[in-house]
């Protein structure tokens, strides 16, 4: 049996520090995207489908970027792919900014899809590295947990300072946001000297191994149906509180019955921020205990309550009010009650479920993969881009139907999406190719 050396064991230490940061960045890059759609929205006057622009950018670099993140980060390693993330997010968020200067929403995107890569790469290193520094298995899934946990504060973080920044979202304008825009860039510059001067360890022999790849990590079934699994789970972890925000602070709608008071947008806000936190607590709760339980138990509970949530607040009255616990984000408090649709509420604990699926998933689809695992994890940020496409079909059927029946009608994708990932739980996960050597 052997064992860490003091020196390894903390140099162990800081890499895992270091790497749950980075998945924080991620988040907070990402998560600016939604609120900054509804801003231009209304700026700039496009309809919900458009305005989910911003978000479809940043996810669909994933496609065009994720294959090749994969083939940089056995060349370079982990170090020198994630100071090059870094750098190109600076510039990518450098632009959002400079977007508010000229009012241009194609500059915006432009923005917006250039951080996408940043945050591509930035998943290519963070998920491999954390399953790797854990052992694999159930402790590999834990570190990922701890990552999501440190993901979804920094998530959540920015619902809140937006809610503080914009009271109106009707009257937003991009400007406003510029604080959150600043403290992003800040935040890249200080990652960026934080991960030079740490010594992340490297996987021996990653180059080579580039070049002696037999299979491709799409010859795993497993790892296969693992990939459409992320697409799916992201579209449906951006798309529950997009579509849900939207909803609320319909001001023609008025499903909180304000009866044309001002409000709307800053529940709506509080709503969406406590359907992150909810991912907060979920996380905390999967990095607690993801080493006592599989990851494929985890993948079955949270995708089977989270498709009895998603269906009950589709069929419930929308009429019926219930009090929520929520983000205030005023002079109030932080925290206070708020009358929602029940239909709301049981869209908010889906959070719950949503927190712990990314962990589950990657940990099974890259189970005995072995030196396929850089390149599958390429493969796997290819496929994030879910979330921006699975966002963009919920708001297409929302403009599609009139009365604002859309709204509810639209999580049938949610819906499809759950269902397949119970299903990839049961049944797909199971690594029928282990004749492939690894």
């Amino acid at each position: 049996m052997t064992t860490q050396t003091p020196q390894k064991a903390q140099g162990n230490l800081i890499a895992i520090v270091a790497m749950i940061f980075l998945f924080g960045m991620i988040s907070f890059v990402t998560n600016l995207a939604s609120p900054m759609g509804d801003v231009l929205k209304y700026q700039f006057g496009v309809p919900n489908w458009m305005g989910t622009l911003g978000v479809f950018a940043n996810f669909i670099a994933y496609a065009v970027m994720g294959y090749p993140a994969g083939t940089l980060l056995q060349k370079n390693g982990y170090k020198k792919t994630a100071l090059m993330a870094i750098a190109v997010g600076f510039i990518g968020v450098a632009i959002q900014t400079l977007s508010g200067v000229m009012g241009s929403f194609g500059v915006y995107l432009l923005g917006a899809f250039i951080a996408g890569f940043s945050m591509c790469l930035l998943n290519t290193v963070v998920n491999p590295m954390l399953n790797t520094l854990g052992g694999g298995g159930n402790r590999g899934n834990q570190l990922i947990q701890f990552g999501g946990s440190f993901n979804s504060l920094c998530g959540t973080t920015v619902i809140i300072l937006t809610g503080i920044l914009i009271p109106e979202i009707a009257k937003a304008q991009i400007t406003q946001v510029f604080p959150l825009m600043y403290a992003a860039l800040a935040i890249f510059a200080f990652a960026f000297v934080v991960i030079l001067f740490t010594k992340i360890p490297e996987k021996q022999g990653a180059a080579q191994t580039a070049t002696t790849l037999e299979h491709s990590p799409l010859a795993f079934r497993h790892f296969l149906l693992g990939a459409v699994g992320v697409f799916v789970y992201v579209g449906i972890e951006v798309g529950v509180p997009n579509v849900l925000q939207k909803w609320l602070q319909n001001a023609d709608l008025d499903v909180l019955g304000l009866n044309g008071s001002a409000g709307a947008t800053a529940i709506a806000g509080s709503v969406a921020a406590t359907y992150w936190f909810l991912m907060l607590i979920g996380r905390l709760f999967g990095a607690a205990f993801a080493s006592k339980f599989s990851a494929k138990g985890m993948l079955v509970v949270a995708s089977a309550v989270g498709l009895i949530l998603t269906l009950a607040a589709m069929f419930a009255p929308t009429d019926s009010m219930v009090s929520l616990l929520v983000f205030k984000n005023n002079s109030e408090g932080l925290f206070g009650m708020v009358n929602v649709p029940i239909n709301a509420a049981l869209l908010v604990l889906v959070g719950l479920c949503t927190s712990v699926m990314w962990g589950g998933i990657f940990n099974l689809a890259v189970e005995g993969l072995g030196k396929y695992t850089e390149k599958a994890s390429g493969i796997f940020m290819v496929m994030v881009c879910g979330g921006g496409i699975l966002p963009l079909l919920q708001n297409f059927i929302v403009d599609s139907a009139e009365g604002g029946v859309g709204y509810l009608v639209s999580y049938w994708v949610i819906v499809a999406g759950l269902v397949y990932l119970l299903y990839y739980a049961l049944i797909g996960c199971k690594n029928v190719n282990k004749d492939i050597p690894v």
